[in-house]
Order: C-alpha cells, then sequence, then structure tokens
C-alpha cells in the first residue's frame, strides 16, 4: 500500500521570491517574521523535521540533525492565489494570472448578471466578509437584493441571508455568475456566502459553497484518479480543483478538524492521495493581520502533528508545505509572494537531508506521480530518487 499525504499549511511562507517588489511584497516572510514579532516561535516537532534549517527562524535551530527532507520551492505560476498554488502544486503551471477587481467589478459584468437574474445588486467593492453583511445586511433583508462583493483574491462572492434568499437559490445565483465570469473575466472563484441573523447579530453559516474554474489540462490527482487509486480531499480541495480529481471530499471547520480528518483517512487501508489544506492560516489570521493569532495557530498545528507521524504506515510519505505567503506583519492583508517550505518524512526513508530550491511547487506533484508510479506530469522534476 503506497501513499502519498500532502498537507498544505495554507499561506505559511517562508521569504520573499525575487520578484515579489513586482508584487508589492519586498521584505516579506510569512514565518521568520512572525517569529521576531513574537519574539520566537517553539515548534519543536516541525524543528524536528528541519524547519529551522529552510530560513532562520527565530527559536528555532538551523544546527540539528533533521528526522525529514527539507527544502523550499519557489512559485513558477505568475500569481500568488490559492488555486494557483494548489494548482501548481499538483503539476499546473499557470501562465496568466486570475484576474482580481480591488475596485468592484466593472458594468459589463454587474448589467448581465442584473439581466440574467432580474435582480438588483448591493456592494459590487472589496471587503472582508464580516464586514460586508455587517454594513448591507439590513439593506439586504429590505430589499432582498444580494450583496455581491470581492477581496484580494480572485473571487465573485454573494452574500444573502437564508431567511431572504434561500440556500440554494443562492447556489443558483452563483452558478449564473459562474456561467458570465469567462474570457477576460475568468476569475478563479464564484463563492455563495449565506449567513444568517439572531439577536441583531449577523453570522455567516457552514453553507458556503465554491464555484471553481477547472484546470486548463489534468493534474496529479486526475491522474491518480485514473489509475484507480484513491484521492481524498479535505478542507477546501475539492472546492479548488472544482470538485475534480477526488473518489472523496471531507469537509472541514478548522485547522484542528483538518488535522483529526487526515489522522482518521491515514487509519483507513488505501493506497493513493490524502490532500489536506489547512485555511485557518490564511483565512483567520493571514489576512486578518493577527500575529499572534497565526502564531497561536503554527503552535497548534505543531502540537498535532506528532499524531500524524504516529498515523503513517510502512508505505507512506508525508509531504508538508504551502501555496502562497500572507504576511500578517506587513501593511495590507493580500498574499504575499513567497517560496514555500517542504518537509518529507517518511519511516522508511534510509537518510534525510536537504532538497535545496526547488525551481517550482510541481515538483512535489512530479515527486508524488513517480512515487505512485503514475504517468509523469507536464510539469515538475521528481526528487523521488533523493528520498529513496
Amino acid at each position: 500500500m503506497q501513499r502519498a499525504i500532502i498537507i498544505v499549511l495554507d499561506s505559511v511562507g517562508v521569504g520573499e521570491l525575487p520578484d515579489a517588489g513586482q508584487y508589492g511584497d519586498k521584505w516579506c516572510n510569512t514565518l521568520a517574521n512572525i517569529a521576531d514579532c513574537v519574539g520566537g516561535l517553539s515548534l519543536p516537532n516541525l524543528e524536528s523535521l528541519g524547519l529551522g534549517k529552510i530560513t532562520e527562524i527565530t527559536g528555532l535551530s538551523g544546527e540539528i540533525a533533521p528526522k525529514a527532507f527539507y527544502g523550499k520551492m519557489a512559485e513558477k505560476s505568475k500569481a500568488k492565489d490559492t488555486i494557483t498554488g494548489h494548482w501548481e502544486i499538483a503539476g499546473v503551471v499557470v501562465d496568466t494570472p486570475f484576474p482580481t477587481y480591488p475596485d468592484g467589478f466593472p458594468p459589463e459584468i454587474i448589467d448581465e448578471f442584473r439581466r440574467r437574474t432580474n435582480l438588483d445588486i448591493i456592494g459590487n467593492r472589496a471587503a472582508s466578509g464580516t464586514q460586508i453583511i455587517e454594513e448591507y445586511g439590513e439593506e439586504h433583508i429590505k430589499t432582498g437584493f444580494p450583496i455581491v462583493y470581492t477581496s484580494v483574491d480572485s473571487v465573485f462572492q454573494i452574500a444573502a441571508c437564508e431567511e431572504v434568499v434561500s440556500v440554494e437559490a443562492l447556489y443558483d445565483l452563483c452558478a449564473t455568475a459562474r456561467d458570465i465570469l469567462c474570457g477576460e473575466h475568468n476569475v478563479g472563484r464564484v463563492i455563495a456566502r449565506p449567513f444568517t441573523r439572531a439577536g441583531g447579530k449577523f453570522a455567516r453559516t457552514e453553507r458556503r459553497k465554491d464555484f471553481s474554474v477547472l484546470p486548463p489540462y489534468p493534474t496529479l490527482l486526475d491522474l491518480a484518479v485514473e489509475n484507480n487509486l484513491e484521492v481524498v480531499g479535505i478542507g477546501k480541495i475539492g472546492d479548488i480543483f472544482a470538485h475534480r480529481g477526488l473518489t472523496e471530499e471531507i469537509h472541514t471547520s478548522c485547522n484542528r478538524d483538518g488535522v483529526n480528518q487526515t489522522i482518521e483517512c491515514m487509519k483507513r487501508a488505501f493506497s493513493g492521495i490524502i490532500f489536506t489544506n489547512l485555511v485557518d492560516f490564511d483565512m483567520q489570521y493571514g489576512h486578518r493581520n493577527d500575529i499572534i493569532g497565526y502564531a497561536d495557530a503554527l503552535a497548534l498545528f505543531d502540537d498535532m502533528l506528532p499524531g500524524i507521524l504516529r498515523s503513517l504506515g510502512a508505505g507512506d510519505t508525508l509531504i508538508i508545505t504551502a501555496d502562497h505567503g500572507c504576511d500578517p506583519t506587513v501593511t495590507g492583508t493580500d498574499h504575499t509572494r513567497e517560496y514555500a517550505p517542504i518537509l518529507v518524512y517518511s519511516a522508511g526513508f534510509k537518510k534525510q537531508g536537504s532538497l535545496g530550491e526547488r525551481e517550482s511547487f510541481a515538483d512535489v506533484g512530479a515527486t508524488v506521480a513517480e512515487c505512485l508510479s503514475l504517468p509523469p506530469l507536464k510539469n515538475g522534476k521528481s526528487f523521488w530518487s533523493e528520498l529513496v
């Protein structure tokens, strides 16, 4: 039984890429800057795998003999968003970034949405999800008009109160938007954001649904399924890959739940891939410039890491990485253009050491493909021979 367990610590970057200045991200380093701000991080389990040898991180030793292979990866795609990062991990390099709309969506999009839905809209600007429903929630309830907004990511989001617009009706609105948003306006994701009002307070519900663009060609996940392997997506993996290339999707409520679901899945007997996204680092802390919260989330994952390691079977390979940065110590709340860390561990490895600086996130996909005896991917250079 051969398996690869890929865990993406969403936004846990390890330093600016050479072209970071073109993205306004000079001097970003999510892990190192957080460590400096909190007077050092204590992450003994990640440290033992070699995290402190990837980049200088206050509180972590760079002098230990690591239990795992370690290194960092550059993003070859010209972007710094979640979809692009995950797609590249799975072997797809994106040449053209998905469009973003910091000033709201242009009339040709909004007018067509109005025409097709026979509804006016509220909002149409960049804002956080909690902020936008506080600002427009009452107006939405009075008028029934959906709240349309975006963020620093390539997203078209529609928020609606479940008592005013049913969840299924909201999904229909998002499907219409997804149909409209193509060509030059091919945004990465259309997202349904249902919410409720109780006691005068608004709260988003767990019935969020993403309508993502499809990868332009087969991913590592597609190849695995085509070759009769199991592929389990945990967290928002299903949304990121437009629910393609997966045999099972497990949605999660938080990082702790994501780790627990990963461990439970590892206890099953099957060959293939477990692909987990832990989104709290990015969504809850990075985008909100919450340095302390981010540091605490790193400590929580570190505390839970031994449970993952104990659950590894003889044929299992664990890969811990990231999809971009989101440095909460810098000005702004956008993702940051950073290297992704890579830690690779298996009880079966006879040695450990540096994987160096990889040219693409796609090296992960290429390595997993070779590990599972799959056909080679379009992109990426496998480092499987270095591991075994």
